[in-house]
């Protein structure tokens, strides 16, 4: 058959090529959507950058226990903690494109850790697949209970009065919360000690314990310790008061055009076909949107965001811009 083909008048030749090419697109075509029929045909990996206890690990629980329910495939949570989300990321980078490996990403990962890292083994924009946003939430300036401030105003003024001997924790070193403190400084012209924690519930965990005097760290950690007293919340990162913490300032009041605003949203490696991606953004959004899960994405706070892929990508990319500014303004970040 080789032979007859290679005998063929040039124009023939081409036609040939063409009719190759034009059933393997076919082929590629009707194999995509049985794909998507018959997806998912074994577990999921639902890969979460950081320890148990996090906003980042509960918003995963929530959607794969949903999609276990709803696909009758176990859906696997596994936390692979560290580097403030690389080895997370790296791994499902490396993953193969069949839609088998899921990732909860947020902005540190995708948006920050490009701008503070020397190098990345993954690239945030070419090697993932946005699939759609789940949660925004802002993040909570909390402070323990001994330390003697009543309000933001009186943070700052400690911090100015005694550079450096303010220690506070983070979710892991260039992490958004991280980045609000280092945010904090620069307006302020603050000086405090950074000390990072692997997530944000150990961050969180070290304020209640007096390891250090505060945190810039999610309402989804953090809430129930202020509830219970073991924690003084005293502002909020939004650019205005969040509507279910009515009663936490903005630090905006105190530090004009202060905004941090974080986000949470589902991702698989690049590659996936068309059809797959369909179908696990569609079930991402249904869970969202159920009337007994959104509230409990955002008990603290949040809010419920989703949207498209192509959506999600512009968030990606607006951001990824926004902290590369701010890293180049803050001294010291880069590592």
């Amino acid at each position: 058959m080789r032979s007859i083909v290679f005998l063929l008048a040039p124009s023939l030749r081409t036609r040939a090529r063409r009719s190759g090419a034009f059933a393997a697109c076919a082929l590629l075509a009707l194999v995509s959507p049985l794909c998507a029929q018959t997806y998912p045909a074994k577990p999921i990996r639902f890969i979460v950058p950081y320890a148990p206890g996090g906003p980042t690990d509960i918003i995963a629980r929530l959607l794969g226990q949903r999609m276990s329910e709803s696909w009758g495939q176990a859906v696997l949570v596994e936390n692979r903690a560290g580097a403030n989300g690389n080895i997370a990321a790296e791994l499902v980078a490396r993953s193969a494109g069949d839609g088998y490996t899921l990732m909860l990403g947020n902005t540190s990962v995708f948006t920050i850790n490009p701008h503070v890292y020397k190098k990345l083994n993954y690239d945030p924009i070419k090697d993932f697949l946005p699939l759609s946003l789940v949660v925004a939430a802002p993040l909570v300036l909390v402070v323990h209970p001994s330390l003697p401030t009543r309000d933001v105003k009186a943070v700052i003024d400690l911090a100015l009065a005694k550079p450096n001997q303010l220690a506070f924790s983070s979710s892991g070193f260039g992490g958004i919360s991280h980045m609000a403190a280092e945010l904090m400084k620069v307006s302020t012209r603050t000086a405090m000690t950074h000390v990072p924690y692997k997530g944000a519930g150990p961050a969180a965990t070290a304020v209640v314990g007096g390891e250090v005097a505060l945190s810039f760290t999610s309402t989804v950690s953090t809430m129930h310790h202020v509830n219970a007293g073991r924690l003084r919340a005293l502002g909020v990162t939004s650019a205005t008061r969040n509507a279910q913490l009515a009663a936490i300032p903005a630090i905006a009041e105190f530090v004009p055009g202060y905004e941090v605003n974080p986000w949470y949203g589902v991702l698989m490696p690049a590659g996936v076909p068309e059809a797959i991606v369909a179908k696990v953004h569609a079930e991402v959004v249904r869970i969202a949107r159920l009337p007994e899960v959104g509230p409990r994405l955002v008990s603290d706070g949040g809010d419920v965001v989703v949207n498209t892929p192509a959506q999600f990508a512009a968030v990606i990319k607006a951001d990824y811009e926004r902290w590369a500014r701010v890293a180049r303004t803050t001294e010291g970040v880069l590592q």
